[in-house]
């Protein structure tokens, strides 16, 4: 026996963990021999982490030697931890022999919906478009295996509803997201809920954020719930969603610690660094059938993830509508993943197998190869991590009598650095196999006798033959150009005389200063600079300005009231499109007595729109909004510079205000409320967030906006 000093191959940097006496090193050793009054020998993670010769904590990413005469001990210290883990947790795969969890091991390619993303609903037609979403999952990345519902932020905290209410409140309410999620089903895509722990300060259920996830689910018919910001669930989840519906797994955003393996069947491998040799995801190593989904939303060169899903049999997120920024794939990184995909799915089993041998010898420099077998086939997932094409011998392997080699990712026989014809006689000698690897690309390659393989085999790899065509090594971000829709008509009121309800605004060159706060949201470009290389630093603030032209134009004096609408709709008989929550805050469709001169709230886009065509106006650009608000000295507030709370309704009370509560805070041009006035759901509704606002929004776009007022402009407006 070695000294225990020679079995550390790489001395981690951060390890902590004691050195093992050589005592407890030999009972690790022995499997588990029992310890002194026939208690089961246990090893504690630290020292599992130090018989293995891996730093403990061992990192989500696991990472590899660079040498490749240290990789047959590096195996070996995998598997070492692995046997002392599972056996110092006790651990047990339950859930993962289920069959109704039997779906997560193949769930490889994970969409992030921006919910109401026009490729999913259509907004003129009023329906969801899920056959035309997954055909542009199937045509750009080969499809999707399971969509997040993205529902809440960032517009959660704009007035009382919380993260259910989002859900509830979507066009045709629960009853036409339900069939959404049906048509996602007769796709074959798997649908996850999205949970937001950080939500609080909105109206509360009155009982626990898991029931009210637990009878959405059963609601929906859904499968899954993404757990926003945390590494795992707490307290009865499992209990719970196992009531509501079979087979219902929960996926964290953060890493997952290794003790929760055992009830989250999935879990997002965010940021993870991996080592110049692709390294060993830790969950995914010890138990075979945990799904991750690799992910940095934010980097436009996305090889990387895809070299640690190839390596490591795991999948990734595809997310590209970034809460509202544009954050496309690059030509490079869908082609890989459209190769990727279909061997992914057809050898699901062996990914989530026991015959997975990271990091087997290679041949060309820059090339890593993991090799997945079972009894009827052997499997080489190949990555090239140069920047540049690699051609010739890339790895080699010894081959049974009457076994064949394919090129997976080719579609077609592969060849050997010998002649072969047809059929090879059984030898001891390692033939290398030649092949081609784009720069950064992935190869595959399956070695087996054909007759032990499924009779459709040869047409799969003709489908793979054909998918090549379409590859496209380009690295070119897929810029999109955003472009501001020009306002709808108005009547031309600028006549000598102003009606009584508006105000006259003069135009002119303006300078405007915008300030916000940096959050994860869209921009007016389709894509920011500020994320355009990184991750952005998170809620600081940014200060930008740009000058626009104004045309001279006049605006309502005060936002639209119930006691305004409540004319138009009887004038008008305006329907809305979706009834769900038009208005349900009036009583018996009348504005709720005492509250005629609130602003109307619980009208969609449409709706104020509809209201702005029948008197003759539109509504404001938000250059307009500002300019009101702010006039030509651009001062913080409607009122001044300072911050007043008796100027504007600033949430505390809960609720809406009259329109004219407030004559202090009327803007330069004499106008009301044009911040602070909160858009909240009625007298019982909980504090909203209503902090002093330095940037107005002119057009309200949630189910739950005000009427803001309307505005004639003279001359064309943009």
């Amino acid at each position: 026996m070695k000294p225990i000093a020679k079995l550390h191959v790489r001395r981690p940097l951060s390890s902590t963990a004691e050195p093992l006496s050589r005592r407890r090193f030999l009972q690790f050793l022995s499997g588990g021999a029992a310890a002194v009054g026939g208690a089961p020998f246990r090893l504690s993670a630290a020292e599992a982490a130090a018989a293995a010769g891996l730093p403990e904590p061992v990192p989500d990413l696991i990472p590899a030697p660079q040498e490749p005469r240290e990789w047959p001990a590096f195996r070996r210290q995998l598997a070492a931890w692995r046997e002392g883990r599972r056996r110092e947790l006790n651990y047990s795969d339950a859930l993962y022999r289920r069959a109704d969890f039997a779906w997560v091991s193949g769930n490889f390619a994970c969409a992030f919906l921006m919910l109401n993303d026009a490729l999913f609903y259509d907004p003129d037609a009023g329906v969801y478009t899920v056959p035309r979403f997954l055909e542009h999952g199937r045509s750009e990345f080969g499809g999707f295996d399971s969509v997040v519902l993205w529902h809440a932020y960032p517009r959660l905290g704009l007035d009382a509803r919380n993260q259910f209410d989002c859900y509830r409140e979507q066009p045709g309410g629960l009853a036409g997201l339900r069939r959404a999620v049906g048509a996602f089903h007769r796709g074959g895509v798997r649908v996850f809920l999205n949970y937001n722990p950080w939500d609080t300060e909105t109206r509360r259920e009155g009982r626990p954020d898991v029931e009210v996830l637990a009878e959405l689910v059963g609601t929906l018919d859904a499968d899954g719930i993404f757990l926003d910001t945390l590494s795992r669930s707490e307290g009865d989840w499992r209990q719970q969603l196992d009531a509501a519906r079979a087979g219902v797994a929960l996926e964290s955003e953060l890493a997952l610690p290794l003790e929760r393996v055992a009830d989250h069947h999935l879990s997002w491998a965010q940021w993870f660094e991996d080592s110049a040799t692709p390294g060993v995801l830790r969950n995914k190593w010890f138990e075979r059938r945990h799904q991750q989904h690799q992910i940095k939303r934010w980097d436009r060169d996305h090889s990387g993830e895809l070299h640690t899903a190839w390596m490591n049999g795991s999948g990734v997120l595809i997310w590209e509508n970034v809460f509202g920024t544009w954050n496309g794939w690059c030509a490079r990184d869908k082609s890989m993943l459209r190769a990727m995909l279909p061997l992914q799915r057809r050898f699901a089993g062996l990914f989530a197998g026991e015959g997975w041998t990271p990091l087997v010898p290679t041949l060309a420099p820059g090339v890593f190869a993991s090799l997945w077998e079972n009894e009827h086939l052997r499997l080489w997932t190949l990555v090239n991590r140069n920047e540049r094409e690699v051609k010739g011998p890339l790895f080699e392997a010894v081959f049974r009598e009457r076994e064949k080699v394919w090129d997976a990712v080719m579609g077609q026989p592969a060849q050997l650095g010998r002649p072969f014809q047809g059929v090879r006689q059984s030898s001891s000698t390692p033939m290398p196999v030649v092949g081609f690897l784009p720069a950064r690309g992935i190869g595959c390659y399956i070695a087996g006798r054909l007759e032990e393989q499924p009779d459709d085999f040869l047409s799969f790899l003709d489908e793979q033959r054909t998918l090549l065509k379409r590859a496209d090594w380009g690295t070119a971000f897929p810029t999109r150009r955003t472009e501001l829709r020009p306002p709808d008509p108005a009547a031309d009121l600028l006549t000598a005389t102003v009606p009584a309800e508006m105000v006259r605004v003069p135009g002119g060159r303006v300078r405007m200063t915008t300030e916000f706060r940096v959050r994860e949201c869209g921009f007016y470009e389709a894509t920011h600079a500020h994320f355009e290389t990184r991750f952005p630093a998170l809620h600081g603030q940014r200060t930008f300005e740009r000058e626009v032209v104004l045309q001279p134009f006049a605006i309502d004096a005060m936002p639209v009231t119930n006691a305004q609408y409540a004319r138009f709709l009887q004038a008008s008989g305006h329907q809305p499109r979706d009834p769900a929550s038009f208005l349900r805050h009036w009583v018996e469709g009348a504005p709720p007595p005492g509250r005629e001169d609130h602003p109307v709230v619980h009208v969609d886009l449409d709706d104020a729109r509809a209201y702005a065509r029948w008197a003759g106006k539109r509504l404001p650009t938000e250059e307009e909004w500002q300019y009101t608000a702010q006039g030509s000295d651009q001062r913080r507030y409607p009122w001044g510079n300072d911050w007043k709370p008796d100027c504007c309704n600033d949430g505390q009370s809960g609720d809406t205000t009259p329109v004219m509560a407030f004559p202090e805070g009327r803007s330069p041009f004499g106008v009301y409320d044009l911040c602070g006035q909160r858009l909240g759901s009625g007298p019982k509704a909980s504090v909203g967030t209503a902090a002093p606002a330095r940037r107005f929004s002119g057009a309200a776009a949630s189910t739950d906006a005000a009427v803001r007022r309307g505005t004639s402009t003279k001359g064309h407006s943009r």
